[in-house]
């Protein structure tokens, strides 16, 4: 099988790491990895923010509320960045926005992009990581925390290191329900597949957790989909900037 979709395949989170920090010349190559990923239009419109203050790591774990944000070998915080463009374009005196939701999704898939490649990249060389979404818990302290300017938002963390654990696999949807072709696959049509994937999830979680737990994928999502989450964030990406006023 080819290497990289080998390593991609194989991939897990990893939530404890040995107390190795990262240095410096593998911080580079990582965040070299990552910028050689695609960007909209040639924009880059994010920045990859290393956290080593152990006082700011300690704030953003009581964010997350998750210990391996505090005790990593690195933690990357993945920005949309429409500060330096606002900074260049006042020395060029050409004025411009980024407060559309099209600049949002740029600046999104821009940082997401990135950040997978930087996972890889990580991957490849025996590290282990994990992605902290739950720096959303809070965005307006996470500004305030890394003292971040207007026009940039903090979309999410990335913690990695020497991993201290194997990391357990959790399968993903059947082909059949992600992959459609020319026209989009009514649910009902793959419906069997995914009943089958909720069972499999199931029996995952018993195993797992010695019987205290054995939700499926769909019980699972479905519950925290239908509850409201993280409603300032709306508010603080207007504060930056985005989305307009």
């Amino acid at each position: 099988m080819n290497q990289v979709i080998d390593l991609l395949k194989k991939h897990r989170s990893i939530r404890k790491f040995k107390d190795e920090q990262l240095d410096q010349d593998t911080i580079r190559e990582l965040v070299t990895a990552a910028q050689a990923a695609s960007t909209s239009s040639y924009v880059q419109a994010y920045s990859i923010l290393g956290v080593t203050d152990p006082d700011k790591k300690a704030a953003l774990r009581e964010i997350s509320t998750q210990p391996y944000v505090e005790h990593n070998g690195h933690l990357f915080v993945f920005l949309m960045d429409y500060n330096r463009h606002v900074e260049l374009s006042k020395e060029k005196g050409t004025p411009i926005d980024y407060d559309k939701t099209e600049q949002l999704i740029v600046g999104t898939v821009d940082a997401t992009l990135a950040a997978q490649n930087l996972a890889v990249a990580a991957e490849s060389m025996g590290l282990g990581m994990c992605y902290i979404g739950s720096l959303r818990n809070d965005m307006a302290r996470v500004i305030e925390i890394l003292e971040l300017p207007k026009g940039v938002a903090p979309l999410f963390g990335m913690v990695v290191g020497r991993p201290d654990q194997e990391g357990s696999q959790k399968e993903r949807l059947p082909f059949e329900a992600v992959y459609h072709e020319n026209t989009y696959t009514p649910v009902a049509e793959v419906k069997d597949a995914i009943d089958s994937y909720d069972a499999r999830i199931s029996a995952y979680y018993k195993e797992r957790s010695g019987g205290k737990r054995d939700d499926s994928w769909s019980d699972q999502v479905i519950g925290m989909l239908g509850k409201k989450q993280r409603l300032d964030v709306d508010q603080v990406l207007k504060g930056q900037g985005f989305l307009g006023q």
